[in-house]
């Protein structure tokens, strides 16, 4: 609404990220199906990357609604249906962020310490990790399905607004919301590190697998970077502000601007998660070469090579015979 009303929707980034984020939507629809009919074996990792595009399909059904929100300037679909959206966003942000980490620690613990007993985990075991992912996420998002997030007045309906006195529900979501990304983003530059100071005690034939790790947990680095550490840095200066000049309203309403855009970029998730797949399983990448869009793709050159082969033969019987 901020955003309609100061006429920064028109000609900002923000609608380019969300037209960039509905593009992504067929990226989403091929991985899921990928994951589904096209892989021969399920490996930890692979597990985990299955549960992130499952994540993503909870921000591909809210974008409609939040394009709509701000093509109207105001939230217009109820108090229940913002709950639900906002708790769905969030459970996204966190589902993303924890099977990110999930499979940056599978490709550490593989280079670094590959007789660990995390590094022998198996599928079963990697199912029941990935399910207390989603319950720690889905409490998590649970303040925002008790704390009142729709403002009927104006409009909006968001997890952050311009209380007086937070509620607690809320304090525990500003609390969670930088806690679930510094964390792992300091865990992330550790792996990468480590990662890097084993692949220099190798020899050169033993590095090739420890290269193609930090290249998928570098990936993850970016992808967390651009997409969370905007809302992040944003958010807290907005808290800064709110806290210690409590009267310096056009700073607050100024970073506020800033921080909802910011906010748009964490959809940008769902986009480049793809990225993310291709860069961390090899699995993945020889079953998207081997699908059938592919094989149709690639069939005009197999024709082309069958028939010069055939122009071929018919040459050197026709030389023989003259």
């Amino acid at each position: 609404t901020l955003l309609v009303s100061h006429g920064l929707f028109q000609g900002c980034p923000l609608s380019r990220i969300l037209f960039i984020v509905i593009l992504g939507l067929p990226g989403t629809i091929v991985s899921l199906w990928i994951f589904c009919c096209c892989m021969k074996s399920w490996k930890p990792h692979t597990l985990f990357l299955f549960n992130l595009v499952l994540a993503d399909f909870l921000v591909l059904i809210n974008v409609p609604f939040r394009i709509d929100t701000h093509l109207r300037g105001k939230w217009v679909f109820g108090w229940v249906w913002c709950r639900i959206s906002l708790f769905m966003l969030t459970v996204n942000r966190s589902a993303s962020i924890g099977f990110m980490t999930a499979v940056a620690l599978d490709r550490y613990f593989k280079v670094v310490h590959p007789h660990h007993c995390i590094s022998q985990m198996t599928s079963v075991k990697a199912g029941w990790l990935a399910g207390l992912i989603w319950a720690a996420v889905v409490v998590r998002g649970i303040p925002l399905l008790t704390a009142n997030l729709f403002h009927q007045a104006s409009g909006k309906c968001r997890s952050f607004n311009s209380y007086e006195e937070d509620p607690v529900p809320i304090k525990l979501h500003y609390i969670a919301f930088v806690a679930e990304f510094l964390l792992p983003w300091f865990l992330l530059l550790f792996c990468s590190a480590k990662i890097i100071c084993r692949l220099r005690q190798r020899r050169v034939g033993r590095k090739l697998k420890g290269r193609k790790a930090i290249r998928a947990v570098m990936v993850i680095i970016l992808v967390f970077t651009l997409c969370f550490m905007p809302s992040v840095i944003t958010g807290l200066a907005a808290a800064y502000i709110k806290g210690n000049h409590p009267h310096d309203c056009e700073s607050y309403t100024k970073v506020t601007q800033v921080f909802m855009i910011c906010i748009v970029l964490t959809y940008l998730n769902s986009a480049l998660d793809p990225i993310v797949y291709a860069f961390s399983s090899s699995m993945f990448r020889d079953a998207l070469k081997t699908s059938i869009c592919f094989k149709k793709i690639f069939r005009p050159a197999k024709i082309l090579k069958y028939n010069e082969s055939v122009l071929s033969s018919c040459q050197n019987s026709f030389v023989n015979a003259v």
